[in-house]
């Protein structure tokens, strides 16, 4: 691996803006991904996300904006971007009559052919990939291991991943999630996308939030779960008054029975409400933390009402 400075971020995004037509897919996107991290990108369908990794590489290019990877700018040196990058896209489109191994090898001769055989090998067999067999021949969850271990196979400084575990089954995308950390210990740097939240969750140190073409927020994964809203259930010796804790502020009271068993919802720390809880009679307390899906479903549920309130305007006679 080539060193990078501790202070230069392996990607910078700086006021991107892409249109395809009237369609405006980014609007001012801003980003820093630190050098050795494994950053997950979140967002709906049409939010940006893979519209975003194409102009890292100089696939598609942005209107406006700074866009810089591993130090350079990809719309000045696209080649010297792609050569340290292992890219995986959402679909890779491969030639069908190849088999995977000739598949593999003129990807790595793309490369400048800095792939180590024996590595793609252990590679394959990890995922059970026979190199022999035709890609016309592959089931959609084969096809995809091919582009995980295409992605993966030269050992590159930065991993950029559309949804790197679609279409394989569990035990699969468990061996790729190793795969991608065994990659972070090697010293790569990872930027994925994905559906499956919880997969997120337990990879990613911190998390990036598009919506409608901005990122809307970006956190280290536990502090966005931590902060988020939590259920609180009380067990208490006899009944209490709940309002001396309804009163703190982000406290809410969403059930009670008979006084002595309250649910309870509230928002960011917990301090105060421990510090109320003390003087009083607890058997036993239970918190429930939300997981990233629903931290990520409070914004995607905000994107579906913002769209409901446009489309009811405009069906409002003027």
């Amino acid at each position: 691996m080539q060193s990078e400075s501790i202070n230069r971020p392996v990607i910078f995004i700086q006021g991107l803006f892409k249109s395809y037509g009237r369609i405006q897919a980014l609007r001012g996107v801003n980003l820093a991904v630190q050098p050795g991290e494994i950053f997950g990108f979140l967002g709906p369908n049409g939010a940006g996300k893979t519209t975003t990794i194409r102009c890292l590489l100089d696939l598609i290019r942005p209107n406006q904006g700074e866009v810089r990877v591993l130090g350079v700018d990809p719309q000045v040196d696209p080649l010297s971007v792609r050569v340290r990058t292992g890219y995986l896209p959402g679909e890779l489109r491969i030639e069908e009559n190849f088999n995977v191994e000739g598949v593999l090898r003129y990807l790595n001769y793309l490369r400048q052919n800095k792939a180590d055989w024996t590595f793609v090998r252990r590679l394959a067999e990890r995922l059970e990939l026979d190199l022999n067999t035709t890609i016309k021949n592959l089931s959609k969850g084969n096809k995809q291991k091919v582009a995980v271990v295409q992605a993966l196979m030269h050992r590159p400084e930065l991993l950029l991943l559309d949804e790197p575990t679609a279409g394989l089954d569990p035990m699969m995308q468990q061996e790729v999630l190793n795969l991608i950390g065994e990659a972070r210990q090697a010293g790569a740097t990872v930027f994925f996308s994905s559906h499956i939240l919880n997969e997120v969750e337990a990879s990613a140190d911190r998390v990036g939030i598009i919506r409608q073409g901005v990122v809307v927020e970006v956190a280290e994964t536990a502090a966005l779960v931590n902060r988020a809203v939590r259920r609180v259930h009380i067990h208490f010796r006899q009944a209490v008054d709940s309002s001396q804790l309804t009163s703190l502020p982000g406290v809410k009271l969403l059930a009670a029975y008979e006084g002595q068993h309250i649910l309870l919802q509230t928002e960011g720390e917990m301090g105060e409400l421990i510090k109320a809880l003390a003087g009083l009679p607890v058997i036993d307390l239970e918190t429930e933390r939300p997981s990233l899906e629903e931290v990520f479903f409070t914004y995607y549920q905000s994107d579906r009402l913002d769209s409901k309130i446009s489309n009811s305007s405009l069906s409002q006679p003027q």
